[in-house]
């Protein structure tokens, strides 16, 4: 620019003059229109040009990967973030999880501007969780004098709100949403500049990014390039659909501690509840050779309350049952130039207390936070270095949530040891006390106040209240014996999740180096 300028104050020629204001008024045009900005469904980036298209590369478009892209490509600077996500299958899903949000993850979906997404799919409001146990119940409320009267919990068809957080993402105009298939990575000297795939018309194509986000779900085919996966697989869920009926307590999750199992209740729309079996184990009964549904009828259906035990038999007799593994899988990436892992590729919970959502839409707003000072991405190892706090940042809510919901499934499972077993009733006394006892573990299982050191002395709590049933009126020797194994087995059970979790990452996250990290320095081109 500063040669152009030098010949034009420096001619006499008029005509060289208007030629020169011609010329370099096209090479302005031309430097702008590289990558001009459209609507994501028009614009066709080509992979010679991505890196200079594109900031982020989002791989799936779950709730981690729609709700990101929206976030971040909705940052107000003066072109916003340019991200292209690359979901296998763009149709609605159909899944038997990810129906509930939690009244913290609702206010995660506020605090990103993305609370239309619940509106007009017939979502439900939920204002708490009903428990049952040996035909004794309990009503446990969220915690919500304090709040805005349209904070809630929310329930609805998992894939319509997909579709919702989809269309969200895909109406700005520097979100590029494509169907295709991610193959791998594609890695430079250790540093990851994008992503291999497959597009939908079998096109093997390579998209680059200085940053490449990897949320593309349980089945992630990309994680073990990431972390070491260590994944549990406790239970599965068989899940039906309940019409025709009212739940007991109405807008509410109810919660069965059945033999061998939970059960649960929940309304996906003004018409329909959904119910899930958990099943112990791998494994379930096949479903085609009709096992499931007489292992339905004879060893569950006894067990369900008797408001929704007509539709409960009307539902298997419609046979539309479908079943999925329970995964838990402990957040333990590696740090990697130019890549993040995000969501159920990365950190997975036993899904009985509804907490994923609320875990995922926090970590997008972490990241959203983290990212916002940046003015770019392109120093890949000082990146690295940076988002080594989000790992730590997202630790105290999400390790909170995470080791709940392994410790509750783990206690409300019938078991033929009698220290179990009285964990479990006096997990379910506790509850039904009311007060501090069912408002303090409620106000954690909500995402309302997800405080690590809270839901410690909750458990234990439990434990020592049901020492004292089994020492009061009169102590006995056998009783004091199963008192101390109580105490052991919720050791047993809380500590080794904590230890997953990481314990000073949980409870001392301002210890850990990571947490303090500044912004890297913008680069100076």
């Amino acid at each position: 620019m500063d040669y152009y300028l030098y010949v034009l104050v420096g001619t006499s020629s008029t005509s060289t003059v208007a030629f020169m204001l011609w010329f370099f008024w096209r090479y302005s045009s031309t430097r702008k229109n590289i990558c001009p900005k459209s609507s994501p469904h028009d614009r066709k980036c080509q992979s010679e040009i991505a890196a200079g298209c594109t900031d982020v590369i989002v791989v799936g478009a779950g709730v981690v990967g729609s709700s990101l892209a929206y976030a971040l490509g909705n940052v107000k600077t003066p072109d916003g973030r340019q991200v292209h996500v690359i979901e296998r299958d763009l149709t609605e899903p159909d899944r038997i999880v990810g129906e509930l949000l939690q009244p913290g993850g609702y206010l995660k979906l506020v605090d990103l501007g993305l609370e239309d997404c619940v509106n007009e799919i017939d979502a439900q409001r939920v204002f708490g969780y009903a428990l049952y146990k040996d035909g004794k119940s309990s009503k446990l409320p969220y915690p919500l004098e304090n709040f805005h009267p349209d904070v809630a919990g929310r329930s609805f068809h998992h894939g319509r709100f997909i579709r919702k957080l989809r269309e969200k993402a895909a109406s700005l105009p520097n979100v590029r949403l494509e169907q295709g298939t991610v193959t791998s990575l594609f890695e430079e000297k250790g540093i990851v500049k994008g992503v291999q795939y497959k597009s939908k018309d079998g096109q093997e194509l390579t998209a680059f990014a200085p940053l490449t986000i990897v949320c593309d779900g349980c089945h992630s085919n990309l994680r073990r390039s990431l972390c070491n996966p260590k994944v549990d697989v406790p239970s599965c869920f068989v899940g039906l659909v309940l019409e025709n009926c009212e739940l007991p307590f109405a807008n509410h999750g109810h919660v069965i501690l059945a033999d061998p199992s939970p059960i649960l209740f929940y309304p996906i729309s003004s018409t329909e509840i959904r119910c899930l079996v958990d099943v112990p184990g791998q494994k379930v009964p096949p479903i085609s050779t009709g096992e499931m549904a007489n292992y339905l009828k004879s060893k569950v259906a006894p067990q369900i309350p008797p408001e929704l035990y007509t539709a409960f038999l009307a539902s298997i007799e419609k046979g539309n049952i479908k079943a999925m593994p329970n995964r838990s899988m402990p957040g333990a990436p590696y740090p990697t130039p130019g890549a993040l892992l995000m969501g159920d590729a990365f950190n997975m919970r036993h899904p009985l207390t509804g907490g994923g959502m609320t875990v995922a839409l926090s970590d997008v707003l972490v990241l959203r936070n983290l990212l916002r000072p940046l003015q770019n991405l392109n120093s890949a190892s000082a990146l690295c270095r940076y988002l080594e706090s989000f790992y730590t940042l997202r630790k105290p809510l999400a390790s909170t949530i995470n080791t709940l919901a392994g410790a509750l499934y783990k206690v409300f499972c019938a078991s033929a040891d009698p220290a179990r077993q009285e964990m479990r009733e006096a997990c379910f006394e506790y509850l039904s006390l009311g007060g501090i006892f069912s408002m303090g573990p409620v106000s954690i299982l909500s995402g309302l106040n997800p405080r690590p050191l809270s839901l410690v002395l909750h458990f234990f709590a439990v434990a020592i209240y049901g020492v004292g049933r089994l020492l009061l009126p009169f102590p006995s020797p056998k009783r004091l014996w199963i008192g101390v194994r109580l105490i052991s087995g919720a050791s047993g059970i809380i500590f080794p999740i904590i230890k997953d979790e990481g314990i000073r990452q949980m409870f001392f996250p301002v210890t850990v180096p990571a947490y303090h990290r500044a912004p890297p320095p913008p680069i100076i081109v």
